[in-house]
């Protein structure tokens, strides 16, 4: 997730300061009113467009509120004080749920953010040398997609069957190259100390750095759907028909245009890609 881990989509919960847009009530059965819970306010506008969607094809209002602590969206759905939230991809879901009773369900995909390695010395992989540092954000998350993403480079090789793969995971390393862990946060300002750096897209946008700049971009495949971010309902609701008629909402063109025009290669829509 851009704003978890994108947007985020990083790990670590802050302290709750929610922020409430809209009232928050979770929807009665025969209610059409929806809450949706994100994390911070970049994708807020776009969650007005999606609501224009929900009210002139399905007759719903869209609400939404705003967290800044992960855990507390997944909380809310679970235990019925909010009806969905939109902030989270499936390997964060997943961990979640093994750790509070498999009690939220994902419902619909909405995008997926690819990170990148930025360098201010090189511009090709291919140009690193024997010792040169990369850092890589050293949340769990982040860091065992950071170093898959070296991986794919070319850069490194790790242990296979290891699902969190940390720097102990390295199985070569022929460039002898120092992976640098370092809070996610920190990431684009290591650039001015290390060869290159591993920097979810937040960040790299917080720090202005162009995408364009990036030296390699995580690829999108087979490997890549516990990266895809989600819309989630608690289990015993998830199949409820409004539910799916706000996933509906959000799975247009209209979103997909937003997305392009806002994010560009950022975030890409995540419902109708075909992952090889």
């Amino acid at each position: 997730m851009k704003k978890l881990f994108t947007y985020g989509v990083a790990v670590a919960a802050t302290a709750l300061t929610a922020s409430v847009i809209l009232p928050v009530a979770a929807a009665s059965a025969d209610s059409k009113t929806v809450t949706v819970g994100i994390v911070g306010t970049s994708d807020a506008d776009l969650w007005k467009e999606v609501a224009k969607t929900a009210k002139k094809k399905y007759g719903i209002t869209l609400k939404t509120k705003v967290f800044t602590d992960y855990n507390q969206p997944n909380k809310a759905v679970a235990d019925g004080t909010l009806d969905l939230n939109a902030f989270q991809h499936y390997y964060f879901l997943e961990n979640w749920n093994k750790s509070n009773k498999n009690g939220v369900k994902a419902i619909g995909k909405t995008f997926i953010t690819p990170i990148r390695l930025y360098s201010e010395k090189y511009k090709s992989v291919k140009k690193f040398k024997k010792g040169d540092a990369i850092a890589v954000p050293n949340d769990a998350t982040n860091e065992a997609r950071a170093l898959v993403l070296l991986q794919s480079a070319g850069l490194i090789t790790l242990k296979k069957g290891v699902d969190m793969p940390t720097v102990k995971d390295i199985k070569s390393n022929k460039l002898k190259l120092a992976i640098k862990e370092v809070a996610a946060d920190q990431a684009p300002s290591s650039l001015k100390s290390v060869e290159g750096a591993v920097i979810n897209t937040n960040y790299a946008q917080q720090a202005k750095l162009k995408l364009s700049s990036a030296i390699y971009v995580e690829p999108v495949n087979k490997d890549s759907k516990k990266w895809i971010n989600i819309i989630a309902a608690s289990k015993k609701h998830a199949n409820k028909k409004i539910y799916k008629e706000v996933v509906k909402a959000y799975q247009t063109k209209t979103t997909k245009q937003y997305l392009k025009k806002t994010w560009g290669q950022a975030e890409l829509p995540a419902w109708d890609i075909t992952l090889k």
